[in-house]
């Protein structure tokens, strides 16, 4: 395991008094780790792209519906993959004279076309649905049906074990020059974290795992335990119409079942995704905290203003713009370097920028037509 052997390297380099290994050193380890994540996350989608073609497939010549929501509910798996996967390589994007910012947000455009993708599919297998409920003209093959259903827990079994391998992998990758605060959720992303700063020796500077990655294949991973849950669903539905034919209705209560599932997992990327568009301040983080910590700044006398944002899930950035005290602006690179480091390290800021002046009596915020008008 790649976590133990950081974890020698960083014991032996500890006893014998020698540094950690240098930056080159370990960008090339992280290299490979990612290399190595992404080669796994690449065959998980291959894999869900191929049954989910052939449960589609199944479906139709069984004329099951319930198969076919099962193979929607996959879509949403897959997409999650491959937003990922976009996620690592943006990363590596290097910002351009008109994208000043990167590329991040692109991740956040694809995961909002993919949810309503999703939604057009679901709705047009409600509607069959409900047709099949009223009039009950239709047949289904119970034989088809029945392997179709046996294959699908199999394959998310086999992705169940996929993801999670992956997910502790990817725990301990991706260092990045400023930590990134994991979201409270995920427990395996702190661990991450942890691992970063005890094995890098930098819990200064703060050299934490790439929580946002960490976190998507942990998400990756639920999914595709919802989704074993709802292929067993659609195994129990395809042995009751296989031997008992006359309670074929089972077929659309399944699909109204999954829709309900597949609305409670999108709902939540929705809302996410509607915060950054919003430029919003993501939830893990509270305003009135940052200011406070700001405040207890030495020579630091108001916080002018201060703006979060994030560019993308786990790339959160900041402006600030800080007063200092009056006499203290000789005091300001002191300032400056405070604040960076209490944004960048104790927030997991991914950007920041910190402006600062010298203190200015409070001026007089009205012009003198307007106090004429109010007296």
């Amino acid at each position: 395991d790649e976590s133990l052997l950081d974890r020698d390297i960083a014991l032996r380099s500890a006893r014998a008094g020698r540094p950690d290994p240098c930056s080159g050193c370990s960008s090339r380890r992280e290299r490979s780790k990612q290399r190595k994540v992404k080669k796994r996350l690449t065959l998980a989608a291959l894999l869900y792209l191929l049954f989910m073609t052939g449960e589609l497939i199944g479906g139709y010549v069984a004329n099951s519906l319930a198969i076919m929501t099962d193979a929607l509910h996959m879509l949403t798996d897959l997409s999650g993959i491959i937003l990922t996967l976009l996620a690592l390589w943006l990363s590596a994007k290097s910002p351009t004279k008109r994208f000043t910012f990167g590329f991040h947000r692109l991740e956040v455009l694809s995961a909002i076309i993919s949810v309503l993708l999703v939604y057009i599919l679901m709705a047009f297998l409600l509607y069959e649905a409900v047709q099949r409920t009223i009039h009950m003209d239709y047949e289904i093959n119970g034989d088809i049906m029945l392997i179709t259903a046996a294959v699908g827990v199999a394959v998310n079994l086999i992705m169940g074990f996929l993801l999670n391998q992956s997910g502790h992998l990817h725990s301990h990758s991706h260092s990045h020059p400023h930590s990134h605060v994991p979201q409270p959720s995920s427990p395996n992303a702190a661990q991450g974290s942890s691992h970063g700063h005890s094995s890098h020796g930098h819990s200064s500077h703060g050299h934490s795992s790439h929580g946002h990655s960490s976190l998507a294949v942990r998400a990756a991973f639920v999914h595709a335990l919802g989704d074993l849950v709802q292929s067993i669903g659609v195994l129990v539905a395809a042995y009751i119409i296989r031997f008992k034919p006359e309670y074929k209705i089972a077929d659309p209560i399944c699909t109204y079942v999954f829709s309900i599932l597949v609305v409670f997992t999108t709902v939540r990327i929705l809302c996410d995704t509607g915060v950054i568009i919003l430029e919003g301040v993501p939830r893990h983080l509270n305003v009135d905290r940052i200011k406070e910590d700001l405040m207890k700044i030495e020579d630091v006398y108001s916080i002018e203003d201060l703006n979060v944002w994030s560019l993308t899930a786990g790339k959160t950035t900041a402006i600030v713009h800080l007063q200092l005290v009056p006499g203290s602006s000789s005091k300001w690179e002191d300032v400056q370097s405070k604040a960076r480091q209490l944004l960048l390290n104790t927030f997991g800021m991914y950007k920041c920028s910190v402006q600062l002046q010298s203190y200015k009596q409070e001026m007089s915020k009205t012009c003198a037509s307007c106090q004429n008008s109010s007296a």
